[in-house]
């Protein structure tokens, strides 16, 4: 039998049948040594075979399909290991705040570099934006400026006041899409607006810091009334950078594939060499500092030894 796994618990997955019916499932034991670079072998979104087991609504699964695509991020306990948040999608949702919490640009940053290394395109919201200051409003302003120069759509969004839920759930249509960022960003919140019969636990913030308090323990896909399919994932406090390589880094940053073959050395990493048409670009304002910034830190944290 065909199945969509639908949430990971770890050790069982929900699997969906082509024919609806859903059943809890575990994995034949030989695919743990094929997944043994990842935390987990299987994740939310993967097409699987699996046969029924003699305990009703139990099940194993006995083979996984190829990929279309997969989003991952370094294990955060295993620093050789990396985690798959989800599978087989047709784009993913960043959401965002700029306070309560704050998402920082680094952290958007790591997030689209992954993306774009797996192929995935990606869409930001900034959510809570009826909450937001003047202050941060102009912050808010600043961060679009940046992202939607380099081709990413931007959104905000307002699950109170219903702003631009409309013109969402037009997009996610049809369409199998993951939403990703901090706890207490409003993920779950999020769901809850776009289908009110799967509620989802919310969590309030810590008053100490400012963050997300987990109500997303595990991700799980929702089909959405309005057609599409959500996978919701635990909040990401850090996002980990897996198997990307120094001399590939810029591949990922969109304004500097513009700039390919323009510095003086085909070899430049763009940080201490000289002549180099990207820093260029940073002195004159064509590349946000704030992306340079991110570009450098993920590139002196990429261990030259460490390959997958």
């Amino acid at each position: 039998m065909r199945g969509l796994v639908t949430k990971s618990t770890g050790s069982w997955y929900q699997v969906r049948g082509d024919d609806g019916v859903l059943m809890e499932c575990r994995i034949k034991g030989r695919f743990r040594l094929e997944g043994s670079k990842n935390t987990n072998v299987l994740a939310v979104g993967d097409f699987v075979s699996f046969e029924p087991e003699k305990e009703k609504g139990k099940g194993i699964i006995t083979g996984i399909e190829p990929r279309r695509n997969y989003i991952i991020r370094k294990s955060t306990n295993l620093s050789k290991q990396s985690h798959i948040l989800a599978a087989n999608l047709d784009h993913a949702f960043l959401l965002v705040a700029v306070a309560r919490p704050r998402t920082s640009a680094g952290f958007i940053d790591r997030f689209l570099i992954t993306a774009e290394a797996y192929g995935i395109p990606v869409r930001i919201v900034f959510s809570k934006s009826d909450l937001a200051t003047s202050e941060e409003q102009a912050e808010m302003g600043k961060l679009r400026k940046v992202y939607e120069a380099i081709g990413y759509a931007c959104h905000e969004l307002s699950t109170v006041s219903g702003m631009g839920l409309n013109e969402l759930k037009s997009i996610l249509r049809g369409k199998t899409s993951l939403f990703a960022g901090h706890s207490g960003v409003g993920k779950s919140s999020l769901i809850n607006a776009l289908d009110p019969i799967h509620r989802q636990r919310t969590g309030h913030l810590s008053d100490a810091h400012s963050k997300g308090i987990h109500t997303t323990t595990n991700a799980e896909l929702f089909e959405l009334p309005s057609g599409g399919a959500v996978i919701d994932t635990p909040g990401i406090k850090e996002f980990g950078m897996f198997d990307i390589q120094k001399t590939e880094l810029s591949h990922y940053f969109p304004e500097m594939r513009l700039l390919f073959n323009a510095c003086k050395f085909n070899s430049c990493l763009h940080h201490s060499e000289l002549s180099c048409a990207v820093k260029d670009a940073v002195a004159e304002g064509k590349i946000a500092v704030s992306r340079y910034a991110s570009y450098v830190s993920v590139l002196e944290g990429i261990d030259p030894q460490e390959r997958h």
